[in-house]
């Protein structure tokens, strides 16, 4: 923590009278150093924009991290430009369920972990720790995997090598966490931003039928009708919203000294709104050109089986005929998944607080995580090799899928009940559509959950 910046005062659970919404009072927030550290400045506008920008992006990096690639890369080659609609569908559910996350965060002072703690009984609320702490774990495979096939296809390390290398990143989070907070958005940024210009680069040199990826922007009954095309489209949809970005979220949004009025709230949900759209939006652009060049390199040259990153590295330079395009493609996957790292130590932290009212030192709590993540990785590259590891990246994501309902029903629920949200709660045509996003993601998980082992038994 900053030295300099002066410590902000949390709030004291017994002062506080429970709301008629709530069975228990709120608690410490979770990230107590950072909670309400970054000032809002009121002067203009555009101060205040740059004021609450930040937790949109920490949260955006779960959208493009390397579980995404992998269903985006199968997509484009397989299928061309037909899938941009569904990333393009999964981007606006995203908008609205991370809308809703902010939300609740600013409004009632709770992340979704203590939101989940103070209304349901203790035994569901344990249930629903161990569910987040599964995806959290899940979420740590695919970023471990990811940076390992980065080190591998960059500098030639063994996989086995890589998977504990990417242990030590546990330093550099500690390292950002003690140097205040807004460094760490700032860190985040910055990757975000190598991620987009790799792509950029990749788009330039791919020369996409622009046409056609116009067209791909809109649905196509054939997605439907076509049990392959359906089951990539379930998978991207499966793969975008991430469980754990809805509990860091509602939590982030709170290091902001916003005014604690009805008037300041709802200013600081308007923004917060804004940062993330914009951001969710960056992460839109990252994984439709990882399909768009996919397509436009693959797909175009027949090589329609491409699904996995490390296939698409070898072929990337060969085909486009341009030196070093596979070496961005590579740094690119190896800044989203340390970026991926960072925001899911965060992560864990939030659920673990926020669930068990239990705090642990960052670095203890990092080291478990890693552990859960790295022990399995590397049995299996040992084991299987880089096959197995490709395997294990896409049952991390059936995980995520299988737990993601179980973050996003409490989360509508509590924003659309009036004795929790008071005036703040959701209008009754947000109701409906909340209510119908989070149907049809559980639908859709569910059939791409038994699509995947039915696939796996067969």
């Amino acid at each position: 923590m900053d030295p300099l910046r002066p410590t902000p005062s949390p709030p004291n659970p017994s002062a506080e009278t429970p709301p008629s919404g709530w069975r228990r009072s709120r608690s410490t927030p979770s990230l107590a150093d950072a909670y309400r550290s970054i000032p809002v400045d009121g002067s203009t506008w555009w101060r205040k924009i740059l004021a609450f920008a930040g937790p949109g992006y920490l949260v955006a990096v779960g959208y493009m991290d390397p579980g995404n690639w992998a269903t985006s890369l199968a997509g484009g080659s397989r299928f061309g430009y037909s899938l941009l609609s569904v990333i393009l569908i999964s981007n606006l559910m995203a908008v609205l369920l991370q809308g809703l996350s902010s939300k609740l965060g600013i409004v009632t002072g709770r992340d979704l972990a203590q939101a989940c703690r103070d209304h349901y009984s203790r035994p569901t609320s344990l249930l629903l720790w161990v569910g987040a702490e599964i995806a959290i774990a899940a979420c740590d495979l695919a970023e471990v995997i990811g940076s390992a096939i980065a080190l591998k296809l960059l500098f030639g390390i063994p996989i086995t090598w890589g998977i504990l290398i990417t242990a030590l990143d546990v330093m550099l989070v500690l390292v950002l966490q003690h140097r205040g907070f807004r460094l760490l958005e700032a860190i985040v940024i910055a990757l975000i931003a190598t991620i987009g210009a790799a792509f950029l680069f990749e788009l330039v040199i791919s020369h996409p039928a622009m046409a056609e990826v116009a067209r791909g922007f809109i649905p196509s009954a054939t997605i439907i009708t076509d049990k392959d095309q359906l089951y990539i489209a379930i998978g991207i949809l499966g793969a975008t919203v991430m469980p754990h970005n809805l509990y860091l979220h509602s939590s982030i949004v709170q290091t902001r000294r916003y005014e604690e009025t009805a008037a300041g709230k709802r200013e600081a949900v308007h923004f917060a709104f804004i940062d993330s759209t914009l951001a969710l939006t960056m992460a839109l652009f990252i994984n439709a050109a990882i399909l768009v060049v996919a397509a436009a390199t693959f797909h175009s040259s027949g090589h329609t089986e491409v699904a996995e990153i490390q296939d698409a590295y070898k072929l990337l330079t060969p085909l486009l005929g341009v030196g070093g395009a596979s070496a961005v493609f590579a740094l690119a996957l190896l800044a989203s998944g340390q970026n991926s790292t960072l925001t899911g130590t965060l992560a864990g932290q939030i659920v673990m607080e926020g669930f068990l009212d239990l705090r642990l030192r960052p670095w203890v709590r990092r080291l478990i995580t890693r552990a859960i993540a790295i022990v399995p990785a590397i049995i299996v590259s040992i084991v299987s090799g880089e096959q197995g590891t490709a395997r294990l990246l896409i049952f991390s994501q059936v995980v995520l899928s299988l737990q993601l309902s179980f973050a996003v029903f409490p989360l509508v629920q509590f924003t659309s009940d009036k004795a929790k949200m008071g005036e703040f709660v959701s209008a009754a045509w947000l109701k409906w559509l909340s209510w119908t996003v989070a149907v049809v993601i559980a639908v859709l998980n569910v059939w791409l959950l038994f699509q995947t082992f039915a696939g796996w038994l067969a």
